[in-house]
């Protein structure tokens, strides 16, 4: 049986709470789609605490290029205690080229949880705008919304069930697509929208949510995660219509704890003006009316 390396677990500098790190050992590396990729870890110490919409940071041991670790969000957990976690890349730089070469029974350099994840769902329609691999922080947010999971320690109880879940989810073409059955699996509503027209709807994401906008009875709530521009259309569409709407950014990090300051991204204040914060600690989930897009 496959399980985490004993090191001893510790609180990360002052700045996150209930943060651990550890060795965590690969247990499967599966394709999702082109160039995109599933790691599962076993971490049950991490697994038992993590939220929907939170994230980690990974590095591979002994190396000192890549020195530093880079984050990814929880796709899911698995196992009924839970045992660790699930979560999705896309090789794009020499620290998720390297992944490659990891296999059953390797390991990583793994702390978290870090950052605030998603707020707990509404009741009414729930509306999840995905884009790229900006689908991986929701397979966890359905479960727990449709109250097939819970995450948490102890488990965070949550006040409504949605009425109706609808995943948008646009990507370049039909073989970027990844996770899709997975979702589909959960019973709700699956919308694409390709680039090219492969399949699905031909255009962008932002014209699918338009859509479900302009039914009769609007979202309760839009959570939105993917590429920049997609994020800041998503914003506007949804701030136009007065729909509520959070997003996970995906700001490049080099700590994850707070302590760089090297993913800020500009907040509206209360009296109009803005200030920078932290998108590892006081993020990654923002209120899409709070970010400041340039």
């Amino acid at each position: 049986m496959t399980t985490t390396a004993a090191v001893p677990e510790f609180c990360l500098p002052g700045l996150v709470r209930n943060a651990v790190q550890s060795l965590a050992t690969v247990v499967e590396h599966e394709p999702m789609a082109k160039g995109t990729w599933r790691m599962r870890l076993a971490c049950p110490e991490i697994a038992r605490q993590i939220l929907p919409g939170q994230f980690f940071m990974i590095r591979m041991p002994g190396r000192s290029d890549p020195l530093l670790g880079r984050p990814f969000a929880l796709y899911d957990v698995y196992g009924t205690e839970p045992e660790g976690i699930d979560f999705g890349y896309v090789v794009v730089g020499k620290m998720t080229s390297l992944f490659g070469s990891l296999k059953p029974g390797d390991r990583v350099e793994l702390w978290g949880p870090l950052g605030n994840g998603f707020p707990a769902p509404p009741r009414g329609h729930l509306v999840i705008v995905a884009g790229g691999i900006g689908q991986t922080p929701f397979l966890a947010v359905i479960r727990e919304a449709l109250r097939r999971r819970t995450y948490g320690q102890p488990a965070r109880s949550l006040q409504h069930v949605p009425d109706r879940i609808t995943l948008c989810y646009g990507v370049r073409s039909r073989e970027y697509l990844a996770g899709v059955d997975e979702f589909r699996n959960e019973g709700i509503d699956v919308r694409i929208a390709t680039d090219d027209g492969s399949v699905g709807n031909h255009g962008f994401v932002t014209d699918l949510l338009k859509q479900l906008i302009a039914e009769p009875v609007p979202p309760a709530a839009v959570y939105c995660c993917g590429p920049e521009p997609m994020m800041h259309a998503v914003s506007k569409v949804t701030m136009a219509a007065n729909v509520p709407c959070w997003l996970s950014l995906e700001t490049p990090m080099a700590c994850g704890f707070g302590a760089c300051f090297s993913c800020v991204t500009k907040v509206r204040q209360d009296d109009g003006s803005w200030d920078y914060r932290r998108v590892c600690v006081e993020g990654p989930v923002f209120p899409a009316s709070q970010i400041v897009f340039d």
